[in-house]
């Protein structure tokens, strides 16, 4: 009975980090000056907790949704676990190391890191979902699973993240690329919708791993066991092809 409780608690807990650190994110844009990046929200008074709360808390639905994934899923979600363990590393060493005031300027050991750190979460989650919708759709006992709607869902959200932290990377201040596309009006507001959508993304994977008890491969049904034959009597047959009575 436990192992049958213990996914619904993992996806309670991911689902209820998700939605902590989304609302971390909404409170330090509504409550506090307007920063450049959401890193730069942890360098002004007041933003420390809420930007460290916010990461933390996905931190921890990144584990915990990892952890439901082993229980439900051990051999076919072994990669995605990785990558979730690893966003939930990233995301504790960006907590710990803050960023440094410049965005195109590391000048810090500390800063150093949290910029490594943010690019292995950035990274990691769609990656992650990617790998965690083609494993959990793949058919091979249910060939119906491959059109699943919910993992079809974690899909396009895994492609959009990627595609979003494309266009964060080219528009970023510290690319070459910046200056060409006018990257310094707009690199901020596609950050928030890369931490947005990656936020998301971690919610609706552990919602449609809960409703998907085949990851492991099981059978949706179990087949009708087959019951012997009972050979009945035995009749001769004459010479015409009549049975005897």
């Amino acid at each position: 009975m436990a192992g049958a409780v213990a996914p619904v608690g993992a996806v309670a807990g991911a689902v209820a980090g998700a939605a902590a650190a989304a609302g971390a994110l909404v409170h330090t844009e509504v409550t506090l000056p307007a920063q450049p990046l959401l890193s730069d929200y942890a360098l002004v008074p007041g933003g420390t907790i809420p930007v460290l709360g916010g990461m933390l808390a996905l931190a921890g639905a990144c584990v915990f949704l990892a952890y439901g994934l082993a229980a439900r899923a051990p051999s076919r979600s072994a990669a995605a676990r990785v990558l979730l363990v690893a966003a939930s590393g990233g995301l504790m060493l960006g907590a710990v190391f803050p960023t440094d005031p410049s965005a195109a300027e590391i000048s810090s050991m500390a800063g150093e890191i949290h910029r490594w750190a943010s690019a292995v979460v950035f990274t990691a989650l769609p990656v992650a979902g990617w790998v965690l919708a083609r494993d959990a759709s793949a058919p091979r006992r249910h060939p119906q699973s491959s059109g699943s709607p919910r993992w079809n869902a974690v899909r396009a959200l895994s492609v959009t993240s990627a595609l979003v932290l494309a266009a964060f990377l080219a528009a970023h201040p510290a690319s070459f690329l910046s200056p060409l596309i006018g990257g310094d009006a707009y690199y901020g507001l596609l950050e928030r919708a890369l931490a947005l959508s990656e936020i998301s993304l971690v919610a609706l994977m552990a919602l449609a791993s809960a409703r998907r008890p085949a990851l492991a491969g099981a059978s949706s049904s179990p087949a009708e066991p087959s019951l012997p034959r009972v050979p009945g009597p035995r009749r001769e047959r004459d010479g015409r092809g009549n049975v005897a009575a």
